[in-house]
């Protein structure tokens, strides 16, 4: 009758445990915990001799037991307003880095813009026993989350503040981008320049705006409230409000958009134009540079924005008590042709 040949040492079926590889290896539980943690005190002889036995049995270290004993699962939530959208990429990314590099694991989610689903993910992210929390808010309102933040849940807000609470922020220079992006284009002789933003609930679309209204009025300029359209970011109100700013006895000479997806539709409206408009976007986008002429654009760092963000929720993790702060990212204007166009008139 053939015999059934099983692996030696743990019982068949069951998971070897540090145990196993003490009794296999020859030598003291607290030597392997301390080979398995990268710690100290171990000779290279008994290192090599325990990383012989791991892997002979296949062992693996069981992080989920080990952070349950210290009150953490090692997971981090981050709420995205969409993850389609080319900007949070690389934020995503960076986010996910620090995280690994910290040995916790990101779970991610978009509010697609939308306040109550931001606040229902938020809040079945804090549900999953997450150790912090990255948000970018949708809404305005944010007091739903202070009990969580009682509770212990680090929390970090990322390209907004928070509304109705203090806590970290971490954005970028969007009223004086705008202000720049839009100073530059007055340089360039213009003088009637119109403006396309998000929704004015947005913090960022107001800010922009702001800088807008600033560079134009320091150059002595007025500003028709025909040449300002704030709304949805959808591809028809967007060409709507172009078209109709680049219409009439006195169309805008320059367009100045306040975001990537803004701009891409502008681009495709000015592209159909028998007369050149310059145009200055902000937020970098892909093949921008390609373009005929290349889009002159104020450029962010999302990537920054998410490296930022994540080193300062685990500084929150790891027991540091520091003041709510706003921390604030310098952005560059990258002349690409576009914002250079002089006037057509």
């Amino acid at each position: 009758m053939p015999h059934n040949h099983r692996p030696s040492g743990p019982r068949y079926g069951n998971r070897p445990t540090m145990k196993d590889v003490a009794a296999r290896a020859g030598v003291g539980l607290k030597t392997v915990s301390r080979v398995v943690n990268g710690e100290p005190g171990v000779t290279p002889e008994t290192e090599k001799r325990v990383q012989e036995a791991i892997e002979a049995l296949g062992f693996r270290r069981n992080d989920s037991a080990r952070v349950l004993r210290k009150g953490r699962t090692a997971t981090v939530g981050l709420v995205l307003e969409d993850l389609a959208d080319p900007f949070y990429g690389p934020l995503n990314r960076a986010v996910e880095e620090v995280a690994r590099a910290h040995g916790a694991l990101l779970i991610n989610g978009s509010s697609a813009q939308d306040p109550d689903r931001e606040r229902e993910l938020a809040l079945a992210l804090c549900a999953r026993r997450v150790d912090g929390l990255i948000v970018i808010p949708a809404g305005n309102d944010h007091r739903y989350l202070e009990p969580e933040m009682r509770a212990g849940v680090a929390t970090v807000f990322v390209d907004r503040p928070a509304g109705g609470i203090d806590a970290d922020v971490v954005l970028s220079d969007n009223y004086g981008g705008a202000r720049g992006g839009v100073a530059h284009l007055v340089a360039g002789g213009h003088r009637r320049v119109g403006f396309i933003g998000d929704h004015p609930r947005i913090h960022t679309a107001t800010e922009r705006l702001r800088g807008y209204r600033a560079a134009m009025a320091e150059a002595g300029l007025a500003v028709a409230e025909s040449w300002v359209s704030l709304g949805s970011t959808e591809p028809g109100r967007v060409a709507a409000a172009a078209r109709s700013m680049l219409a009439g006895r006195e169309p805008v000479t320059a367009v100045f958009a306040g975001n990537n997806r803004v701009t891409v539709t502008v681009v495709r409206v000015l592209a159909s134009l028998q007369r050149p408009v310059a145009l200055v976007g902000f937020d970098d986008f892909e093949l921008a540079d390609l373009l005929r002429p290349g889009v002159t654009v104020v450029a962010q760092d999302p990537a920054a924005l998410g490296r930022v963000a994540t080193d300062r929720l685990f500084q929150r993790l790891s027991g540091t008590n520091l003041p709510p702060t706003r921390i604030e990212l310098p952005t560059r204007l990258v002349p690409r042709g576009s914002g250079e166009l002089p006037p057509a008139d």
